[in-house]
């Protein structure tokens, strides 16, 4: 198992090593992501998980990687000023520059670190590591806020540079990074985690040439990549036949009075040619609500649809292959001009995933799933007892739209990242967590429901802090299909239920709270498919019992009348309700331009 003597050398990959080298490419990744989730120190990476590893191949083509569909072409911003004919072993670059990188990563606290592979002195592969670094400087502690006007409020900027030359690190660029944040010991500690996750790869790369030697190698990164991008047309095309199709989806606000932002898509599918236009999508916005996205970020959202399950095919570069062009017009939501902020960008982000899928729904009279709620970012500032400072920075998981065959997922985080524990939050900050659970009838009603988000409820422990929270789909939920209701909104609350109860706008910043004080997030749900009076009463019982449907919501959205108790359904009155099935609508709301039926 551990011998790693070459095996003959042969000119092409065959069928049962291109399956070994597969999995072997999948492992490292792994590898190289449990690496940085157990030794970085941020709790945004350590618990959260705000991270990924890929490899590629020795022209920058992602052989396999991330299945977040925020990036653009990783290798491309440092190709650009290191030729590959100068590169050398030991190397190592970095950036988080949204605009010089063209939007491979499009907000500041996403660090990117890439080393080059050699085998038998040629240059054959990359590997990377990408993490969401808590503070790089800005405007406010964590670089995000609703308030930044522009990026270089929102922390430093690093273009594409060699840190390490022949293994010799550049401590003095390093220095400077980390005067520039306000917790310099975390992001140390995460540049150390990113790096060491570049060097594993590195190391883990270089085994499989030794193993199945060079050319073999290179001909199993091809084979892949075409194999993936051989899937997505084939699928894409079954999806899509020959046709026009457009949607609209919509974001509440930038965060400082502007909104709705709508997302226009066209998506063209001719017998020779698969374009996307993004162009008529509205203009940039003076808050950060910007998303800088690179023409990838499409086909990446098609792949992890049309991919999704699928044990054979990877993520790489056959996905960005399967969209031969995509539109994007400068000045607007999607492709900013330099210095327009971009903090919040997640927001939009979530908004072109949905957008994407609801073209789908078009292509497939509603065969896609329903749209989901953006997930929620907030952060608590202040200084505990002692005296220094803290920054809570939590995200909150939401739900999910229903698909064509089951119920949307509750209390999702973004793609593959997590909820922080509970204990986790009453260790480390000063808060104590009152309340942790799913909130109700925020799934949209549908034949299949959708996913529910989640009630997050702390005490303030500090003697003073500050409240930033970035919440969308209030004004704009996510919408249904097939009949499905719009998921429910979120928001967000001090003091619930106290005399001194208050609402705080879902794109805020400077909400100053003191210690006894309660914060309330409520995240929205995902949208239904189908109609919701076509909903077994036994599943809308179990959702009662469970705590994801209130027994009202199970009457007026669903027809099924349930005892006070919860254990028994009450069939006649529940057939009498279901006779006068209303017509359901996919949206609660009239804005959008194009609307599925």
């Amino acid at each position: 198992m551990n011998d790693l003597s070459p095996l003959p050398i042969a000119t092409a990959c065959d069928p049962v090593t291109l399956e070994i080298v597969r999995g072997a490419l999948r492992a490292t990744q792994s590898e190289m992501e449990a690496l940085i989730e157990r030794t970085a120190m941020s709790p945004f990476i350590r618990e959260k998980k705000d991270f990924f590893a890929a490899l590629f191949d020795g022209h920058g083509k992602l052989v396999v990687g991330s299945n977040m569909p925020a990036f653009g072409d990783i290798l491309a911003p440092i190709l650009e000023h290191y030729p590959l004919g100068e590169m050398k072993v030991g190397d190592l670059y970095w950036y988080n520059d949204c605009y010089l990188s063209k939007g491979a990563v499009s907000h500041t606290p996403d660090q990117v670190f890439v080393a080059p592979i050699f085998a038998e002195g040629e240059l054959v592969a990359f590997a990377h590591s990408w993490a969401h670094f808590n503070d790089v400087g800005g405007l406010r502690p964590g670089s995000l806020s609703p308030d930044c006007v522009d990026i270089f409020q929102e922390g430093i900027m690093v273009p594409p540079v060699r840190l390490a030359r022949d293994g010799q690190f550049n401590e003095e660029a390093l220095r400077i990074f980390y005067r520039n944040s306000r917790f310099p010991a975390m992001i140390q500690g995460d540049t150390r985690a990113a790096v060491a996750a570049v060097r594993l790869g590195e190391k883990r790369l270089g085994e499989l040439f030794v193993r199945f030697g060079k050319a073999r190698m290179l001909d199993a990164f091809r084979q892949l990549i075409d194999r993936t991008e051989r899937a997505m047309r084939e699928r894409l095309r079954a999806l899509a036949p020959t046709g026009e199709y457009r949607f609209t989806d919509m974001i509440d606000s930038d965060g400082q009075g502007n909104g709705p932002i709508r997302l226009r898509y066209r998506l063209s599918v001719t017998p020779d040619r698969i374009a996307l236009d993004c162009s008529e999508s509205d203009d940039q916005t003076p808050g950060p609500v910007n998303f800088l996205m690179a023409p990838q970020v499409p086909s990446t959202v098609f792949g992890l649809y049309l991919l999704g399950g699928d044990p054979e095919n990877l993520m790489n570069d056959g996905t960005v292959r399967v969209i031969d062009e995509v539109t994007l017009r400068p000045g607007s939501i999607l492709q900013p001009k330099f210095p327009a902020p971009l903090g919040l960008r997640g927001v939009t982000l979530m908004r072109n995933v949905a957008a994407c899928l609801g073209l789908i729904n078009v292509a497939t009279g509603g065969k896609a799933p329903a749209a989901h709620a953006a997930y929620v970012i907030w952060y608590l500032r202040g200084q505990k007892d002692d005296g220094n400072l803290f920054l809570m920075s939590d995200g909150i998981g939401v739900g999910y739209g229903a698909r064509p065959t089951a119920d949307g997922i509750d209390a999702v985080y973004l793609v593959a990242q997590e909820n922080y524990p509970a204990e986790f939050l009453d260790s480390v900050y000063p808060v104590r967590l009152r309340r942790y659970a799913i909130n109700p009838d925020t799934g949209g009603p549908g034949r299949w429901r959708g996913g529910c988000g989640i009630i997050r409820e702390v005490e303030v422990l500090a003697p003073e802090a500050v409240v930033s929270v970035r919440l969308d789909g209030v004004k704009n939920p996510p919408w249904g299909v097939a009949g499905g209701k719009s998921g429910g909104p979120g928001r967000v609350v001090i003091n619930p239920g106290r005399s001194d109860e208050r609402l705080i706008p879902p794109i805020s910043d400077g909400t100053v709270v003191r210690r006894g004080d309660v914060i309330r997030l409520e995240t929205g749900g995902g949208g239904g498919w189908g109609h919701p009076f076509d909903r077994e009463p036994e599943r809308v019982l179990e959702d009662v019992q469970g705590g994801f449907v209130t027994r009202a919501a199970a009457q007026h959205e669903y027809g099924v009348i349930i005892d006070v108790d919860a254990t028994t359904i009450d069939r006649s009155a529940t057939d009498a309700c279901r006779r006068k099935r209303p017509v359901s609508a996919m949206f609660h709301r009239t804005q959008y331009a194009d609307v599925l039926t």
